[in-house]
């Protein structure tokens, strides 16, 4: 793409592209209006909270984002976190208070990683324990919600963790609500059928815009206004009654849950926004780099705005995101405008919101539950290496057993258990031994010893200080390991470079040996 075409960025961008990106934001509107309410609501926040997140994040956040095309707002990925979170805190408004005090903290926390120039934290991760990580969110979401779309009376589940949750829909079953159900059943299998049509054209319509206008009448029918049960409908309220400050920092008094959370909000929505950020790049027709730091610092100043007026934390959230590209979004105004809509539709048609049936709301969180935790990821792994499922499968079962901290550490303990029981010495996991050489204007850079997910950040960084549009030639002939992290990682710099007009070479590979046929899969010294 000829960078005299790029779209120009602020006001002259605004009116260059005014209508790609004013359409582009309008049907990713449509896309997160229910989601943010659905997410808010599986967080036991207010509902009115996810939209108040999705209005910063589209009219505040984008302004001075670091990424072109990302589209702000609560994350699905987030609920376990925050719904974690209120309950600890002691539940109802008490916990929702307790829990913003937390998002502003951590939120500064993120503004901190941005100025320390910490936007390549996702590069320190091992794939596997960030899919497993994903896995188990998703997981835990498909088990919150399934009484939710069953229309269960929210007692019978109250307090059950995903466990207990899963084991009790028999239970469900028997009290479910007929109607309720149907309504449910009917937007989940929307969410599952819809991207299956096969024609674009009609994709192009959003699948949860679909379920509202199923359901919404549905609801109608089945008199759920007046004589279905309280809980069968979205009530949210007036919003100017919702923001305000409310929040609470005594949590500071219970300081090992207060700590707990804000790192998780921090490292947990830090990752998933920049794991997002670069999926993003990838499909930018244009191919522009976005700026991390800028863009986690941008994420970590709306979140203390979200917190402040009682929303939930934000992340670059990757379905909306994707949305937006695939609909021709050009600017960061894309952003702006999908905010814009959120914020007149929650000033001008609450009544409208208040017609949407809990039981669809739920019906589109568990499609994104699936989609998180779907079978062809465990067999995508599986093909990746034997370990490389045992520390996704470690991954999930500590989440669902602890928490995400404890099950993301134990990841990252077996895969490092795995490499040293491979012979790697401990001084490996943090220093590479990497030579950079100038020879003929080609590059030559030699990896020996073992290239680890540990010791990733300092290879990636040698390699930039690299010039671009220059050949790169790496020999790996000497190394002991190259691990998945590693192998997934240098793929995609080898994309990135040759996109800037460079030339990158690896080779020695003959010299290592793959732990299974999969082209991404860990590679180990042949004896």
């Amino acid at each position: 793409m000829n960078s005299n075409n790029t779209p120009k960025d602020g006001l002259q961008g605004l009116k260059e592209n005014f209508i790609s990106d004013f359409l582009s934001g309008f049907i990713v509107f449509l896309l997160a209006l229910p989601l943010s309410l659905g997410i808010a609501k599986a967080s036991d926040f207010p509902p009115i909270t996810g939209l108040i997140t999705a209005i910063i994040g589209g009219t505040v956040v984008s302004l001075f984002s670091g990424s072109k095309l990302t589209i702000k707002g609560p994350a699905a990925g987030l609920i376990v976190i925050v719904a974690g979170s209120v309950a600890e805190f002691g539940g109802g408004d008490i916990g929702w208070r307790l829990t913003l005090g937390a998002i502003i903290i951590a939120g500064l926390l993120q503004v901190v990683f941005g100025l320390l120039k910490l936007g390549k934290l996702s590069d320190f991760f091992p794939l596997s324990a960030i899919r497993g990580m994903l896995a188990a969110i998703g997981l835990i979401i498909i088990a919150k919600q399934i009484p939710v779309l069953l229309n269960v009376d929210p007692s019978i589940s109250k307090g059950k963790g995903p466990i207990e949750l899963l084991a009790s829909v028999p239970q469900f079953v028997m009290h479910l609500d007929t109607k309720g159900s149907v309504i449910g059943l009917l937007s989940l299998m929307t969410m599952l059928l819809w991207p299956l049509i096969p024609n674009k054209s009609i994709q192009k319509v959003p699948a949860p815009l679909i379920v509202l206008l199923l359901t919404i009448p549905l609801g109608f029918i089945f008199e759920f206004a007046k004589a279905g049960p309280a809980y069968s409908l979205v009530h949210i309220g007036n919003i100017l009654n919702t923001v305000g400050w409310n929040v609470d920092f005594s949590g500071v008094y219970q300081p090992a849950v207060f700590v707990k959370y804000v790192v998780m909000f921090a490292l947990v929505g830090s990752l998933e926004s920049l794991l997002t950020v670069k999926a993003i790049d990838m499909l930018d027709p244009y191919k522009r780099k976005s700026n991390t730091n800028q863009d986690l610092l941008a994420v970590g100043f709306g979140n203390m705005v979200s917190g402040m007026l009682g929303g939930l934390p934000m992340i670059s959230e990757v379905a909306r995101s994707s949305s937006n590209v695939n609909n021709g979004a050009k600017t960061r105004w894309a952003n702006f405008f999908h905010g814009f809509f959120i914020l007149v539709f929650v000033l001008l048609f609450v009544p409208v919101i208040e017609m949407i049936p809990n039981a669809a709301l739920a019906g589109m969180l568990i499609a994104v539950g699936i989609k998180l935790a779907h079978p062809q990821e465990f067999i995508h792994v599986y093909k990746i290496g034997r370990e490389q499922l045992a520390i996704f499968l470690t991954t999930i079962f500590f989440t669902l057993f602890e928490d995400l901290l404890v099950g993301i550490a134990a990841g990252i303990l077996l895969k490092m258990l795995f490499h040293l029981s491979r012979g790697v010495s401990l001084r490996s996991f943090f220093t590479p031994t990497i030579r950079i050489a100038l020879t003929n204007d080609e590059y030559d850079v030699t990896i020996q010893d073992a290239a680890l997910f540990t010791n990733w950040i300092s290879i990636k960084n040698k390699l930039l200080s690299i010039p671009k549009s220059k050949h790169i030639k790496i020999d790996v002939s000497g190394a002991s390991m190259l691990d998945h992290s590693v192998i997934y990682n240098l793929h995609l710099f080898e994309q990135e470079y040759q996109q800037a007009g460079g030339q990158f070479t690896i080779k020695g590979l003959e010299h290592l040996r793959p732990v299974s046929d999969h082209a991404m899969a860990c590679r180990v010294k042949r004896k």
